[in-house]
């Protein structure tokens, strides 16, 4: 295979190029066309387009009533467009900035809502992450508080560095130390972000983190994960490969972004 077919295969290859594309219908749409131009056309495309949305949510095709209503929706959105454009609207809109971005995020994350993922791509997710389908998953660690990512930095050196553990962190109302307590209790005290962080840990390997929660920052040592019952992938195959989706969505999405912002000079002034 020659090396264009292979670039041709990569995913981000494909949202480079979409990405490309988004950029130059939202050029031609915002900037390009004439703000006086009192032409619209609602092509067989646009009607298919708003035909096929009406049945994916109502789950069977719009009567000729509903299409002329789609229709007569969209030409009314169009008209308020073209109008908003006229008037500069927008021009330093946040609302406008932030919409095109989520767009141009969702792009990289696209082909995996529809993909469907192997076999074998299955089975090996639930292998490399059972802790996230056991029965129950019970931690037993240690844990310091602190109320700001360069404490927990610095705490963190500390206690790597042989000091007194029990010194470090600042005061909270969160066990410093817990013993096999199931995830869900976890969960309770902690929240969801902070176990997503004590889930990625190995245990043993000392002082790590700093892990993130609704509380601030935490240096952690975990000392042991034990895992309750796994089900087979037959028994719970939508939810792995929901699980394997949505991660996979934001895996992509981050590596679509980080071969955009490499290729900008960004400086932050003072």
């Amino acid at each position: 295979m020659s090396a264009i077919h292979r670039a041709l295969r990569d995913p981000l290859v494909h949202f480079l190029i979409a990405g490309a594309a988004l950029f130059a219908f939202f050029a031609w749409r915002g900037t390009e066309v004439d703000p006086a131009s009192r032409s619209i056309t609602v092509t067989r495309e646009v009607q298919a387009g708003l035909s096929l949305q009406f049945e994916r949510a109502i789950q069977r095709p719009p009567t000729d009533a509903e299409l002329d209503g789609l229709v007569d929706r969209w030409v009314r959105d169009e008209v308020l467009y073209r109008e908003a454009i006229r008037l500069g609207l927008d021009q330093e809109d946040a609302v406008v900035r932030r919409r095109l971005a989520q767009k141009m995020d969702g792009l990289a994350g696209a082909e995996a809502e529809t993909e469907r993922p192997s076999e074998a791509t299955l089975e090996a997710w639930l292998a490399e992450n059972p802790e996230r389908f056991a029965a129950d998953v019970s931690y037993s660690f240690d844990q310091l508080w602190f109320d700001s990512e360069e404490a927990a930095n610095a705490g963190l050196e500390a206690a790597q560095g042989g000091a007194d553990w029990q010194q470090l962190g600042r005061e909270i109302s969160l066990p410093a130390s817990s013993e096999n307590v199931a995830k869900r209790s976890l969960e309770a005290q902690f929240g969801e972000e902070f176990i997503a962080g004590l889930s990625e840990l190995e245990p043993a390997n000392g002082w790590s983190g700093p892990i993130t929660s609704g509380f601030g920052w935490h240096v952690v040592r975990l000392r042991k994960r034990t895992l309750g019952e796994v089900p087979p992938l037959d028994e719970i195959r939508d939810r792995v490969e929901d699980d394997w989706r949505t991660v996979t969505i934001a895996e992509r999405r981050e590596r679509g972004y980080q071969v955009l912002r490499d290729a900008y000079d960004v400086t932050v002034e003072e």
